[in-house]
């Protein structure tokens, strides 16, 4: 005989098991003094009518079992002896009522709909702190032949890779904090850091069209200020001192300014290294090799110095290269501290309502002597 179906049965039995005790665990973190019933008083009416019910059914059954001239039966005297005679196994007749009752506290409790009201969860995944910066100013508006990306200028192919970047994130284990910078002689922060991914592509899809390039309220470029604003963000969210944080830039390098409110490239990435965050700077500039544009080598050797790296990017390809480099890098941890407004804690009463009510049941289905009702 073949012990598939044995197995099967076992593993079934063995899942049950767990989740009854899983769900019974729950009550070892629960206070009934602290447990809100969001539905109490739904619950006291509706036991204050099925105690009505109940009582209305005994004095029914009362005035029925003691009509005058049908239901009494005049007998001999008995002597005191068989009077006192009494089995001692009497009580265990009401066990299947007293199973009954027993259940009825935990089935009101359930019925209330106890929620705890608020739940704070920490857990720890791979990914990292990213902060995506792209530019937006008037040099950004140039063509750029694309395949992958879709056809547009240089812009529209950055916003393009930016989104490719994130779906790749979203495909792997990573559960990373991503916040979104458009940039141009100012930066705006479209989207601070955030876990959901939906947004932020939401955000991207936002920004990534020619009608929202053309209303770009500032056209000219200052990537600095953009990597100082980041700088900022991560210190605001209080990640300066996490591992794992990194900025990437979308940008053609069309951008020779040297000082920034009184600091100096070197400076403002400096303090990028400090705070181990690597800038990643994916240059776009349609067949433009390293060095074909005017700042890159000064680009390249300052964002080398924050443990980041260069990219020339003169074609797609290169483009879809950088991104994926970026995408393997060691993972770090990201920890997530996830709050639950109301946490449903119905399952624990109602499940220990119904074990001593089947309990009862197959007591009162078993043995006739068990079917006293008082």
């Amino acid at each position: 005989m073949s012990s598939g179906p044995v197995d099967a049965g076992l593993a079934t039995l063995r899942e049950l098991a767990a989740r009854v005790e899983h769900t019974l665990a729950e009550l070892d973190d629960l206070s009934l003094t602290a447990l809100p019933l969001l539905r109490r008083d739904e619950t006291v009416i509706a036991f204050g009518i099925i105690g009505l019910l109940a009582l209305g059914a005994l004095l029914m059954r009362y005035v029925m079992r003691h009509r005058p001239g049908r239901t009494d039966i005049v007998l001999p005297a008995l002597l005191p002896q068989m009077l006192t005679r009494r089995s001692a196994l009497a009580p265990l007749r009401h066990t299947a009522f007293v199973l009954f009752l027993a259940g009825l506290p935990f089935f009101a409790v359930a019925l209330g709909d106890p929620h705890t009201t608020l739940i704070q969860e920490r857990a720890t995944f791979p990914g990292h702190r990213i902060a995506i910066l792209i530019d937006a100013s008037l040099s950004m508006d140039t063509a750029f032949a694309t395949e992958q990306l879709g056809w547009g200028n240089t812009f529209l192919a950055n916003v393009a890779a930016a989104e490719y970047f994130i779906r790749r994130r979203m495909e792997s284990s990573h559960r990373d904090l991503v916040s979104l910078v458009e940039f141009g002689g100012e930066a705006y922060i479209v989207t601070p850091f955030t876990n959901d991914y939906e947004n932020i592509l939401l955000s991207i899809k936002l920004i990534g069209t020619p009608e929202e390039y053309d209303r770009f309220p500032d056209h000219g470029t200052l990537i600095m200020r953009a990597i100082s604003r980041s700088v900022q963000l991560f210190r605001t969210f209080d990640f300066l001192k996490a591992q794992g944080n990194l900025i990437v830039i979308f940008s053609d390098g069309q951008d020779t300014h040297a000082v920034y409110e009184g600091q100096s490239l070197d400076d403002i990435l400096q303090e990028a290294a400090d705070n181990a965050i690597p800038v990643y700077f994916i240059r776009t500039a349609y067949d433009q090799r390293l060095g074909d544009v005017l700042p890159d080598i000064t680009w390249k050797l300052a964002v080398e110095k924050t443990g980041g790296r260069f990219y020339p990017a003169a074609d797609e390809a290169a483009i879809l290269q950088a991104v994926h480099e970026i995408d393997e890098l060691s993972a770090g941890q990201i920890e997530i501290t996830q709050y639950v407004a109301h946490q449903p804690r119905f399952s624990p009463f109602a499940l220990i309502a119904v074990g001593l009510w089947s309990v009862a049941l197959l007591c009162g289905l078993g043995l006739k002597q068990l079917r006293r009702f008082p």
